[in-house]
């Protein structure tokens, strides 16, 4: 046998594995580093998060990934050599954190790297009939293993594709095996750059879970607050949108996208929320001299409505009564205080974050990548059943560090 395969065999086998779960985003803010015990797998998952850290990029590795982000254009030699360098980036911030946490490298199993997506391409997105859906992640696993000496799986999002879904939401399958609890229906609702939430039911039936991308969550916000504060990389605390007021003319032009009539389960990305979608939707609405302020209150306003006209829609199709549920908040959107409060206002269920239910809600997502990179291991037999989204599929490639 094969060393590598005989080694991953017998991590295989063990009562728990140590897995390093690697999360960057649309953000492009920074590498979350999640060290991570796990024991068992499918529904008798166990998750006791040991370390967290978030690693800021730097200016350089920022403008370096901007070249190809969300770009129907770029030079393809960029793109290229940046797929081995933010491997190696990658690899060195792992490195970095587990010389922090005093930990050596022969005592992690596992590294699951989710990756940098630099373009997401759903059918829904590109209307190209003779190609299928399409996503790209960058920051390869070869070389994360090989320079960190520890089995590393990689590229999660092809194995969904491959079997008939659009690469994303992934998270569902973590929610379900880490987040399910019997007697309780919850929505985990994660407020990335793109908004996405799980319906986790009461009885924990896999078949009735229910998955999606909303629209943009954070990415607009982000985005123009770059834009007209280059000092600023998002609007902290919502400090410049409370100075505003929504603009109903407009907001009311940014939902008019054919995305969101578009049936569930969808998935999108900043190739469609960006500056453009919001510049035209200024124009057509005639609001392109509207204060900063009520911009930014106007699009964190769009994150609240489509949010919640997405969770509502959900639980409408359910057989639960619509008060019993709670909402569990996750992802950098969870302390806009702003568009949390009109999140409230929209649902009126319980709200909390993840961190009440053991895992930190800045930490969820890095979790998640090694809870699916231990199931592909010692796991993969839970049936998500044959509905559109949630393929019952082992996820990542696996590369082995020689």
């Amino acid at each position: 046998m094969n060393p590598n395969i005989e080694s991953l065999y017998k991590i295989a086998q063990k009562p728990s594995r140590i897995i390093v779960g690697l999360m960057s985003g649309t953000s492009m803010d920074g590498l979350d580093v999640a060290l991570c015990k796990i024991s068992g797998s499918g529904e008798n998952t166990a998750v006791e998060l040991l370390h967290f850290d978030t690693l800021e990029f730097s200016n350089e590795v920022k403008t370096e990934i901007q070249k190809v982000f969300a770009k129907q254009n770029i030079d393809f030699q960029t793109l290229v050599l940046l797929n081995e360098w933010i491997g190696n980036l990658h690899a060195d911030m792992v490195l970095k954190c587990l010389k922090k946490w005093n930990i050596e490298t022969h005592k992690v199993d596992l590294i699951a790297s989710h990756g940098q997506t630099v373009f997401h391409a759903p059918k829904i997105l590109h209307q190209l009939e003779k190609f299928p859906n399409g996503t790209l992640q960058i920051g390869d696993g070869d070389h994360i293993a090989v320079k960190t000496g520890i089995i590393t799986l990689s590229d999660f999002r092809q194995k969904h594709l491959a079997a008939g879904g659009e690469g994303a939401p992934l998270a569902v399958y973590g929610d379900y095996l880490i987040f399910g609890k019997k007697g309780e229906n919850r929505i985990m609702l994660n407020i990335g750059g793109i908004s996405n939430f799980t319906y986790l039911p009461e009885n924990m039936n896999p078949e009735e879970v229910f998955v999606t991308d909303t629209g943009s969550g954070n990415t607009l916000i982000d985005a123009f607050t770059r834009l007209h504060f280059p000092n600023k990389s998002y609007d902290k605390d919502a400090e410049i949108a409370k100075q505003g007021t929504v603009n109903q003319s407009l907001l009311k032009a940014l939902k008019t996208n054919k995305f969101f009539k578009d049936p569930y389960p969808k998935t999108t990305g900043p190739e469609l929320f960006n500056i453009e979608y919001v510049q035209k939707a200024q124009k057509e609405s005639d609001t392109e001299s509207i204060s900063v302020p009520d911009l930014l209150a106007t699009l964190t306003r769009l994150s609240a409505e489509t949010i919640a006209e997405a969770i509502i829609y959900a639980v409408n199709n359910t057989k639960y009564d619509i008060g019993n549920f709670t909402v569990y908040l996750s992802g950098g959107g969870m302390h806009n205080p702003l568009l949390i409060g009109w999140l409230k206002e929209l649902l009126v269920w319980n709200f909390s974050t993840t961190d009440a239910i053991g895992i930190s809600g800045d930490a969820k997502e890095a979790v998640l990548f090694a809870v699916l990179a231990n199931e592909t291991v010692a796991g993969g037999k839970t049936n998500f059943g044959s509905r559109q989204g949630i393929p019952s599929v082992s996820l990542g490639k696996i590369s082995f560090p020689s």
